[in-house]
């Protein structure tokens, strides 16, 4: 109700504007869309739950749609086809970002590497993380940090299995698991220090509070002209969330470099060592504090809050599906053994485990719509004109369950993918969850390798059941959106070791 009494006020606040204003000129072949009604055009067509609301609509107007969010034009992509005519064939066009106001809060969206134009400063970006990031070299040298992080896990977890039945929550443990990995990874430091971490409390708060905000449907982004008013608050609490963040990030390179010049610091080539140091031997690709600060706010919210709400969505199909759960169990007594860890080198030898996850991504993509883009000229799709400065969005989660490419698509069914050569890694449109083309996430590989070690651990170790008076089939699946789409209510689940 409060956005649509925002609209309302809208509406009164700029209805004389809108009237002394000439009446842009739209294309005439734009795609088909919903009727719209006069100022708030098809605003009231979004609802609580977009991803599902676009969704329905595509039934009616087809895969290409066209809506007119207040003053913005908006494309909506939601086939396997559309998909990768916006983000491979035209992707020259269609990559740059439509910066969301809650996003340009503490001048984000000229530092963090998702918003920023495809200019010279997102190629630095990209190169540092592609050259001296997320490389399998450098990713292989880290792995042995990461196992050891997951073995806390185990260990956390079966303290309370230990207990007497006590549950565990899923995405919470998930979480903690991700930040530590992370953290030990690009700071060497372990930020969630402690089960009972305060700290990662507080950094799993500020993160969903970004995630939220930023899905939050934003009056001022509809209508420029109440941009600097932040009428729903948005702006002014993102500003806080990530003051917090850069504040966090600050005081640890501030640290790192004192040492440095203090001659008292040992390098353990983290990813803040490299970071600091490429600027010395490549100027091309030097970054300062502040380009740091806000690559690792990127980093760390995207990197923890996607994976550990991937975890928990994969481990809640697994307890709805307990067929599922004991051939996953199967498969990894059989490649890993019963009393061995799992190794990010075994990863290739566990189909059953790596169909789980895909078919994960497939029903719960942990960004629904992906990031919006904007066309920054005027092209063609399909025989529809994309006018220039449109937005433009790829709806994941309704590819995901098209019945066009997906048999029985609303059902889980990790089969589907034994055997089927279809990967998430941008080049089969039909499974998308990191995007495609040049604005992939950088970050997919990390992620690979962190979801499939954590999910097969607790599959591995534990055998899992749902508190009493939850049955399998009753289990509370219901979405909360916002940029990333998490449970509404968290998965809790009995660990019994085994």
């Amino acid at each position: 109700m409060d956005f649509l009494q925002g609209c309302l006020l809208c509406l009164l606040l700029t209805i004389f504007h809108f009237l002394a204003r000439k009446a842009s000129k739209t294309p005439s072949k734009l795609p088909p869309g919903p009727a719209q009604l006069p100022i708030i055009g098809n605003l009231h067509n979004l609802g609580d739950q977009p991803h599902k609301s676009l969704a329905d609509l595509a039934k009616i107007h087809g895969p290409l749609m066209s809506l007119k969010l207040g003053q913005v034009t908006t494309i909506v992509a939601s086939s396997p086809a559309v998909a990768k005519e916006i983000l491979q064939k035209h992707d020259q066009v269609l990559c740059n970002r439509q910066v969301l106001l809650a996003i340009q809060a503490r001048d984000h969206h000229q530092f963090g590497m998702p918003w920023l134009p495809v200019e010279s400063r997102w190629r630095n970006l990209r190169k540092v993380c592609n050259s001296y990031i997320f490389t399998t070299q450098k990713l292989d040298s880290n792995q042995e940090l990461r196992r050891r992080k997951i073995e806390e896990l185990i260990e956390g977890v079966r303290r309370n299995g230990c207990e007497g039945e006590k549950a565990v929550d899923i995405g919470r443990e998930a979480f903690r698991a991700s930040l530590n990995a992370l953290s030990s990874t690009i700071l060497s430091l372990d930020l969630a220090d402690d089960e009972g971490s305060e700290t990662a409390r507080e950094f799993k708060e500020v993160a969903r509070g970004i995630m939220d905000e930023a899905g939050k449907p934003n009056l001022g982004d509809y209508y420029p002209v109440l941009g600097k008013m932040d009428l729903q608050g948005i702006q002014r609490r993102m500003s806080n969330h990530f003051r917090r963040v850069l504040e966090l990030f600050g005081s640890v390179i501030d640290e790192r470099l004192g040492k440095q010049k203090s001659g008292s610091y040992v390098s353990g080539n983290d990813m803040l060592d490299t970071l600091l140091a490429i600027g010395q031997d490549h100027q091309e690709a030097s970054m300062d504090a502040e380009q740091i600060k806000h690559l690792f706010l990127v980093l760390f919210v995207a990197g923890t809050d996607t994976t550990s709400s991937t975890l928990e969505w994969a481990m809640a199909e697994l307890l709805r599906n307990p067929y599922v759960l004991v051939k996953a169990k199967e498969e990894l007594d059989k490649i890993i053994g019963k009393n061995n860890h799992l190794q990010e080198s075994d990863i290739s030898r566990l189909p059953y485990l790596q169909s789980i996850l895909k078919e994960t991504f497939r029903l719960h993509p942990a960004v629904p719509l992906l990031l919006p883009r904007q066309a920054r000229e005027e092209v063609e799709i399909h025989g529809f004109t994309i006018p220039k400065g449109a937005q433009i969005m790829v709806n994941a989660w309704a590819i995901g369950r098209d019945p066009v490419t997906w048999n029985n698509p609303n059902s889980f069914i990790p089969e589907r993918f034994l055997g089927l050569e279809v990967h998430a890694k941008g080049n089969n449109f039909e499974l998308i969850p990191f995007g495609a083309g040049r604005r992939i996430c950088p970050g997919m590989l990390l992620a690979m390798r962190m979801l499939h070690m954590i999910l097969g651990s607790l599959i591995h170790w534990f055998d899992w059941k749902l508190p009493v008076g939850v049955e399998p089939e009753s289990l509370d699946m219901r979405e909360k959106f916002g940029i990333t789409l998490e449970k509404a209510k968290p998965l809790v689940a009995i660990p019994t070791p085994r």
